[in-house]
C-alpha cells in the first residue's frame, strides 16, 4: 500500500525543519539581490510607463487600459508555450536573455524619448514585448528556486523573497512619483532598464551547476508538453485544490481591480493623497505576511496555513464595503484594515501555494505546472475584472466589492474539502510515489 508523506498530518521533524544556512547559500543570497534591484525598478517602471503615455505622448483612457492589460495578454499568449520551454532548458540561461531582452527594450523608452522620436506605438511594442519576457523569467524563476534551495527551506526562502518584494514596493511607488517629476518619466524608466542589467549580472556569476535538461531526442512535441502540465495539475489532487485556492483569490482581485479606487475615491470621498498613504500600507502588511509565513507553516502545517490565510485574505476585503460613506477618518481605518489584514493574508497564501507546488511537482515538470496555474489565474483575474464591471454598474460599487470575497470563500472552501487540509511539511517529489 502506497502513501503520500505531504499528507501525513505529523509535527515536523529535524529533518524537515528549514536550516538555519539560507544567508550561507551563495546562489541563493545571488537570486535573492538579483530579485531586490529588478523588482524596485519594476515598480518604478508600473508609475512611470503610464506617465510616459499620459505626460509625453497625450494617450487618453483607452490607450492607458490597453498598456495596463498587456502583462495579462501577454501571460494568456505565451504562458503556456514559457512553460513547455522552461522545463527543456537550463532556466539560469533563460532568465539571464529574459532580464537582458527586458533591459533592452526598456532601455529604448529613454533613447527614443531624447532622440525626440518616441512614438505611442512604441511604448506599446515594449510593454508587450517585455511583458513576454517577463511571463518567461517568472515561470522559470519558480522553476529554478527548488535547484538552489533544499525542500525543507522552500517556504523561507520564498517569504524571504515575498519580503523583498514587499518593501521595494513599499519603496517604489514612494519614490516613483518623484523620480518621474524630477527626471522625467522616460528618463525613469532606466533605473528600470539598469536594474535588469544588474539583474543579469548577478545571475550570471551562480556557479552551482543546474541539472541537465532532457536531450532533444527525449521531447515530446511542444503541445503534448502542454497537454501534460495541464492533465498533471488536473490530474493531482493536491495541486487541482491549491488551483481551486487560486482561482477564488484571483477572481477576487479581479473585482477588487475594477472597483476599488472608484469606490474610494467616488463612494468614501478620499482623495488622491489618502488613498495612496492607504495603498502604500498594503506594502507593510505584505512584508508582515512574508514574515509570519515560515513560522506559521512550522506550527499548523502549510495545508491548513494556507485554507486559514485564504479565508482570512477575504475577511479583510469584506472590510472595503463596510467602510462608512460620510466619515472619512473610520472609512480610511477601514480601509487600512483591509491592507493590514487583507495583504498580510494574501502573502501568507502566496508564499504557503508556491512552496507546496514547488515541493509537489519534479524539476523538469515544474515549468509546466507553473506555466498552467499561471495562465488559469489571469483567466480568473480577467474574469473577476469584468464580473466587478458589471456587478457595479448593476448593484453599485459597494455591492460589488460585498460580491468580491465570496470568490475567495469559494476558494477556500474547495481548498478545504480538497486533501490540502491534511498537508504537513515540504518534501521531495519522490517520497510522494514511495
Amino acid at each position: 500500500m502506497t502513501s503520500d508523506p505531504l499528507l501525513d498530518p505529523i509535527p515536523p521533524t529535524h529533518d524537515t525543519l528549514p536550516s538555519p544556512g539560507l544567508r550561507r547559500n551563495r546562489a541563493f543570497v545571488l537570486v535573492w539581490s538579483a530579485a531586490t534591484i529588478s523588482v524596485f525598478g519594476s515598480f518604478v517602471t508600473r508609475i512611470a510607463l503610464p506617465f510616459v503615455a499620459i505626460e509625453t505622448l497625450h494617450a487618453g483612457p483607452i490607450e492607458i487600459a490597453v498598456l495596463r492589460s498587456l502583462d495579462l495578454v501577454a501571460a494568456l499568449l505565451v504562458g503556456f508555450v514559457a512553460g513547455a520551454w522552461v522545463d527543456r532548458l537550463r532556466r539560469r540561461p533563460l532568465m539571464i536573455w529574459a532580464d537582458t531582452g527586458r533591459a533592452l527594450l526598456l532601455g529604448s523608452i529613454p533613447v527614443a524619448a531624447i532622440g525626440g522620436w518616441l512614438t505611442l506605438p512604441q511604448v506599446l511594442i515594449v510593454s508587450s514585448l517585455a511583458a513576454v519576457c517577463t511571463t518567461f523569467f517568472d515561470v522559470a524563476d519558480r522553476a529554478y528556486l527548488p535547484t538552489v534551495v533544499g525542500r525543507a527551506d522552500l517556504v523561507r526562502a520564498n517569504g524571504a523573497l515575498a519580503a523583498t518584494s514587499s518593501a521595494m514596493e513599499f519603496l517604489a511607488f514612494g519614490i516613483a512619483g518623484f523620480l518621474v517629476k524630477l527626471l522625467t518619466a522616460p528618463i525613469a524608466i532606466a533605473i528600470d532598464a539598469a536594474s535588469f542589467v544588474v539583474s543579469a549580472l548577478l545571475l550570471g556569476t551562480i556557479r552551482r551547476p543546474e541539472p541537465a535538461p532532457p536531450p532533444a531526442a527525449d521531447r515530446d512535441p511542444i503541445l503534448s508538453e502542454i497537454r501534460a502540465g495541464l492533465r498533471l495539475v488536473v490530474g493531482d489532487p493536491i495541486l487541482r485544490g491549491l488551483l481551486w485556492g487560486s482561482l477564488g483569490l484571483s477572481a477576487m482581485w479581479g473585482v477588487f481591480g475594477a472597483t476599488w479606487l472608484l469606490f474610494a475615491n467616488g463612494d468614501l470621498g478620499l482623495d488622491p493623497a489618502t488613498i495612496g498613504v492607504v495603498a502604500a500600507l498594503g506594502g507593510f502588511g505584505s512584508l508582515l505576511g512574508a514574515l509570519l509565513a515560515e513560522r506559521a507553516a512550522r506550527r499548523v502545517g502549510l495545508g491548513r496555513l494556507v485554507v486559514v490565510s485564504l479565508l482570512f485574505a477575504a475577511l479583510g476585503n469584506l472590510l472595503i464595503p463596510l467602510a462608512p460613506a460620510g466619515l472619512p477618518v473610520v472609512a480610511v481605518a477601514f480601509l487600512v484594515g483591509q491592507q493590514l489584514i487583507g495583504d498580510t493574508a494574501v502573502t501568507v497564501f502566496d508564499v504557503t501555494e508556491i512552496s507546496m507546488r514547488q515541493a509537489r511537482v519534479d524539476d523538469r515538470q515544474l515549468g509546466r505546472v507553473n506555466a498552467t496555474v499561471r495562465v488559469a489565474m489571469v483567466l480568473a483575474q480577467l474574469f473577476g475584472t469584468v464580473a466587478g464591471g458589471l456587478l457595479a454598474e448593476t448593484v453599485g460599487l459597494r455591492g460589488a466589492a460585498f460580491i468580491a470575497p465570496v470568490f475567495a470563500l469559494v476558494g477556500s472552501l474547495g481548498l478545504y474539502r480538497s486533501p490540502v487540509w491534511r498537508v504537513g511539511q515540504p518534501v521531495s517529489p519522490e517520497a510522494h510515489r514511495t
